[in-house]
């Protein structure tokens, strides 16, 4: 692996919490970031793609206790809902971590040790508000309401007043350098205006946040004890006094332990830095501002990029979520789609930059004009009339009308994929179905079939012509959009006569590129 000469492309997703069944808006961004995944192997890319559970929240300890389960048992029964959900929309990850997982344990107990060999963690108190979900929150970061102290981000979720001693990172000996990496290097956090938002946090001047949690607790025994030796006891035990490592500080470190660290040093060494974090932009400062910190601690690089997303909102703008009652089943979401529409229409409604109101109307008349009337109608004629007027020949696609077409339309949907703006290529991509389909209605080739029967030859030749360019556009639509439609990709190019090179998650084959090429295939079978 470490002397595979491909491009490598590592990304991942946030790791969702293991306390609920998952709704739509929950597998948005991974949805997404199997897409992206798919399209850099399909490009040739040895490209690995991490998703995966965050289970060691209070949140869920607390919920195992009320049906008096273990946690353990609670988060098997949950992340198995997860994984259900995943394999429904054709989430193809090449790791789903856990962060009960042993080598997570110890990826994470090593950031610690390093981050204290480094100067950069000590012991104090802590006294304030505590998120379950979420963790400890600073004044600024909750909201007085007439219900009381609530976290913005989860305000169901009753806030608990702490006061105990534990082990704090020295956020605030990185604010220079981190205010100094975001100016150097722009693309680090996107979409832009995300960057400028913690940009302006930086500079209002960052304090050290706590890393444990005290007590023994549900969670990754913390490795140091307070003297600063080793927290594990000569039977392999671990001292409860020591307590855990605080959530947030352990989910953060899943990203490295998916690329090998620290059992699998050669794999690490190939796929870290990571190229791309996929996450919410409620998490953002965690992953741009707690995340560069810890790593630089443990003498390790930050990620290339950290892409933030919107949010799936319900009717009136309102948050999506179990306890209000208005999230989408994802299951009932495929029963009624199949997992290729529930993909598109996911990606296609809701930009992968911004907020976005969604409601199963929408989604229903987005299926029916995009994939039934456009794509499948274009599809079915071109086989149809392929089969009817010429036997099934594939003719080979002229280099007139759309072939100029799909070059505009290929590099720009190229370019909307590479900027992650999923919403744009569908967009960009479907512009092309629909100058297919006006092809259709303008050539009109059931009349031209007449005027061949009738013996014109000039007709024939034209026929042959536009059946060609038709039959080339679904093939390239249905291979361009194959990272969105995995299972319609390969359906399609059977009816029009090709094989379909590919894995079911996108590995091996040509380069796409060179598939994505007008008239790659010219000549070729009939």
């Amino acid at each position: 692996m470490p002397d595979d000469a491909r491009p490598r492309f590592y990304l991942t997703t946030a790791i969702a919490y293991a306390n609920n069944q998952p709704g739509l808006h929950t597998l948005y961004e991974v949805i997404g970031a199997d897409v992206i995944a798919r399209w850099h192997r399909m490009l040739g890319h040895d490209t690995r793609f991490l998703t995966g559970t965050d289970e060691h929240s209070v949140n869920i300890a607390m919920k195992a206790a009320e049906e008096n389960r273990s946690p353990r048992d609670f988060v098997d029964e949950k992340v198995a809902l997860f994984k259900a959900a995943e394999d429904a929309l054709a989430i193809s990850p090449d790791r789903f971590i856990r962060t009960t997982d042993p080598d997570h344990i110890r990826a994470a107990q090593e950031l610690v040790r390093r981050a204290y060999a480094n100067g950069d963690i000590y012991v104090g108190t802590y006294e304030g508000w505590y998120c379950p979900n979420e963790g400890f929150r600073n004044v600024t970061d909750v909201q007085e309401t007439a219900r009381g102290t609530i976290c913005p981000n989860h305000p169901d979720v009753p806030l608990q007043w702490l006061t105990e001693k534990n082990w704090f990172f020295k956020l605030s000996a990185y604010q220079e350098r981190l205010e100094r990496h975001f100016l150097e290097h722009p693309e680090f956090v996107q979409p832009d205006h995300r960057r400028n938002e913690m940009l302006g946090f930086i500079r209002q001047g960052l304090e050290d946040f706590s890393i444990s949690r005290a007590g023994s607790g549900w969670g990754i025994p913390f490795p140091i004890a307070e003297n600063g030796e080793t927290a594990q006891r000569e039977d392999g035990s671990w001292d409860p006094e020591a307590g855990t490592i605080y959530v947030w500080y352990d989910a953060l470190i899943n990203y490295v332990t998916g690329a090998g660290f620290p059992d699998d040093l050669a794999s690490f060494e190939r796929y870290w830095p990571a190229d791309l974090h996929v996450i919410g932009k409620d998490i953002l400062r965690f992953h741009t501002i707690f995340w560069p910190a810890m790593l630089w601690s443990a003498g390790l690089e930050a990620p290339r990029q950290v892409w933030a997303h919107g949010w799936l909102l319900a009717a009136g703008g309102e948050r999506m979520s179990k306890s209000r009652g208005n999230f989408l089943d994802p299951g009932d979401f495929v029963a009624a789609f199949g997992s290729d529409v529930a993909r598109y229409v996911a990606l296609r409604e809701v930009p992968f930059d911004k907020d976005a109101e969604v409601s199963w109307d929408g989604f229903v008349r987005r299926y029916n004009a995009d994939l039934a009337n456009d794509f499948g109608n274009l599809v079915n004629r071109t086989v149809s009339m392929a089969g009817r007027y010429l036997g099934g020949e594939r003719p080979s696609p002229t280099v007139q009308g759309l072939a100029a077409e799909w070059g505009m339309r290929l590099a720009a949907y190229r370019e909307a994929l590479d900027g992650l703006l999923l919403h744009d290529a569908l967009a960009e991509l479907w512009e092309f179905v629909g100058a297919a389909n006006r092809l259709v209605d303008a050539e009109k080739p059931w009349e031209l079939a007449k005027q061949v029967k009738a013996g014109d030859g000039e007709a024939e030749e034209r026929l042959r012509g536009v059946l060609g360019d038709l039959v080339e556009a679904c093939r390239l639509i249905a291979l361009a959009a194959a990272p969105f439609l995995p299972a319609s990709g390969p359906r399609v190019l059977a009816q029009l006569g090709y094989d379909w090179p590919y894995a079911p998650d996108g590995n091996g084959g040509p380069a796409l590129l060179d598939e994505l090429a007008w008239g790659a295939h010219a000549g070729v079978g009939g």
